[in-house]
């Protein structure tokens, strides 16, 4: 079964999406995260998808459900890479990705969580 990595750096876990999502694989991410958070005490998700051209109305939810299950867990969590495409994509299907925090790139997505642990 395919996964996506999971890796720590610190206090935090990064996920780089690399690879076409589909239904099953969102899910299994979404177990496997909350699986590492608990494990690891992580107080921050940064999720990269600079390598995703096209999300569809389910993994938009699986975005935002992630998001939520962290919080839940004590976790920040922010969403880098977002293309364009994909953000017109998300709008034209109404999705807002209410409480998901979003960043340009993986630098400045470190530095929100960073400054929203240090708040917390």
């Amino acid at each position: 079964m395919d996964r996506i990595p999971i890796l720590r750096m610190g206090d935090f876990l990064l996920v780089t999406i690399q690879v076409d999502m589909h239904d099953q694989l969102a899910m299994t991410l979404q177990d496997d995260l909350s699986t590492r958070i608990n494990e690891t005490s992580a107080k921050g998700v940064l999720i990269d998808i600079s390598a995703l051209d096209i999300v569809d109305s389910f993994i938009g939810r699986m975005i935002g459900m992630i998001s939520g299950l962290s919080r839940i867990m004590d976790a920040e969590t922010v969403v880098v890479g977002m293309q364009p495409a994909v953000a017109i994509t998300l709008v034209e299907l109404g999705l807002t990705l209410q409480g998901v925090s979003t960043a340009l790139n993986v630098e400045r997505g470190m530095q929100l969580l960073r400054e929203r642990v240090q708040n917390q």
